[in-house]
């Protein structure tokens, strides 16, 4: 019988540094916008507002922006065709929350504009939910009938399939983010939404949201080589 268990250093070298690098990335980001939501822009501007000039100036007219509770809670939502600003972004001046509405605001436009990367996060985010419900419990099965080796190693890398679809998400969330971030600069230069040097408060907050994904990928990716190195040895 093959034996899975034991101390595994595979961890300590591979998933605990990009662990770490996800909770530093994490505290970073609360202290970034904290920062920042204490810069108020000198034009008076709400989060709300900032979005909505983001969305008119791509001619977006159908999307709604609503408030909602939570810290840092800001996303749109492409199937209810809204955006949905944290109380602390959406009534408030600072350059903070003026990144983080127009960046929210960048992900309606990609839609609007067909971006490919997000139309198929859209896609095979179902797929992707369903595989990483799956993937633990498939591994664990192929565990359990382990005394038949050749059908127990099916289920665990019918397992760690499953989970590799957590990290194709991942990457293909990247490009949406960074290309989201992109946008909300670019509409905040063309329309002068903050002055050039407010513009650096809300490009590090977006810099720093943008770490946390990157961040996010490295913990999936580091996952996934640790199940193929385990079982991987396991099976010779």
């Amino acid at each position: 019988m093959p034996h899975f268990y034991g101390f595994d250093s595979t961890y300590l070298y591979l998933v605990l540094p990009c662990f770490i690098l996800a909770l530093i990335a994490s505290a970073n980001v609360k202290r970034t916008f904290n920062r920042y939501s204490k810069q108020l822009s000198s034009r008076n501007i709400t989060g709300a507002e900032a979005a909505r000039r983001v969305l008119s100036a791509n001619g977006i007219h159908s999307v709604s922006i609503e408030q909602v509770a939570g810290k840092l809670s800001d996303h749109y939502d492409p199937k209810a065709n809204v955006i949905r600003l944290s109380d602390e972004v959406y009534h408030s001046t600072s350059t903070a929350a003026i990144g983080v509405a127009c960046h929210e605001a960048g992900h309606a436009v990609q839609y609007h504009q067909d971006y490919f990367p997000i139309k198929l996060r859209s896609a095979i985010i179902p797929i992707t939910n369903i595989g990483s419900r799956l993937a633990v419990p498939l591994i664990l099965l192929g565990i359990a009938l382990s005394f038949f080796e050749n059908f127990s190693f099916f289920f665990v890398y019918l397992g760690i399939a499953c989970y590799a679809l957590s990290l194709v998400l991942q990457l293909v969330t990247l490009p949406v983010e960074f290309n989201a971030s992109h946008r909300a600069m670019q509409a905040i230069s063309e329309g002068e939404l903050l002055t050039t040097e407010e513009q650096k408060g809300a490009r590090k907050t977006l810099t720093a949201a943008a770490l946390t994904y990157v961040a996010a990928t490295a913990v999936a990716l580091a996952q996934l080589l640790r199940l193929l190195r385990i079982f991987g040895r396991r099976r010779r």
